[in-house]
């Protein structure tokens, strides 16, 4: 999606030259996600000769935004708190990303 959302329409091929090698992923791989994104509803395809174009049909925000409550619901009952505290412990937090939190955290206070 990420591929996609950078720049699209986008054929099967010019994805794959975007994932595959950092990925470790195969063009048959890429397909598959890509059919599996249309299934879905997340991904527009439009006939182009042989080929397919695709074109995401949800914005990135909106999908980060239902990712990550689906992730705080899962694995932390629904709480944001645990994951601050979780990444903190594992000292996943970089000195930017507190400072980023705090303004946010003020900024929701106001």
């Amino acid at each position: 999606m990420e591929s996609l959302w950078a720049r699209s329409p986008q054929t099967a091929a010019e994805v794959c030259e975007t994932v595959c090698k950092d990925r470790g992923w195969s063009m048959p791989t890429v397909k598959t996600l890509l059919s599996r994104l249309v299934q879905k509803g997340a991904l527009a395809t439009q006939p182009d000769g042989r080929r397919f174009l695709y074109s995401p049909l949800i914005a990135r925000a909106a999908y980060v935004g239902g990712e990550s409550r689906r992730l705080v619901d899962r694995l932390f009952g629904g709480r944001a708190a645990p994951l601050f505290a979780h990444l903190a412990q594992a000292e996943a937090l970089s000195e930017d990303d507190i400072a980023e939190i705090e303004s946010i955290l003020r900024e929701l206070k106001k």
